[in-house]
């Protein structure tokens, strides 16, 4: 099995995916991955759950977050774990940049 350690930031883009929101896959491999996702200030990442353990860092911006109905205003240097099936959301009150890992990988 051929696994793949370095994932060189020119060799992938941003994607655009819409309403402030932009996101680029960093490193993964089949049970992990990192994804940088960068918003927009008043982006909404809608209350969603999903299967995967989420670790969270912020790297920029200001963000109020809602985890399990519970809402926390995070920023530079803060992080946090969400457990799989744990509601969550956040809204973007100043521009900035997360690093989420998931496990496993998200399509």
């Amino acid at each position: 099995m051929d696994i793949k350690n370095v994932f060189p930031a020119a060799e992938n883009e941003l994607e655009d995916m819409g309403g402030g929101l932009r996101r680029k896959v960093c490193a993964y491999n089949d049970d992990l991955m990192a994804v940088e996702v960068h918003f927009e200030t008043g982006t909404v990442a809608p209350v969603h759950h999903h299967p995967h353990t989420q670790v969270t860092y912020v790297v920029s911006g200001k963000f109020e977050f809602e985890i399990d109905g519970k809402k926390v205003i995070v920023g530079p240097g803060d992080s946090f774990y969400i457990a799989p099936n744990l509601e969550h959301g956040a809204v973007c009150r100043k521009a900035g940049v997360l690093i989420d890992v998931f496990s496993p990988i998200r399509s």
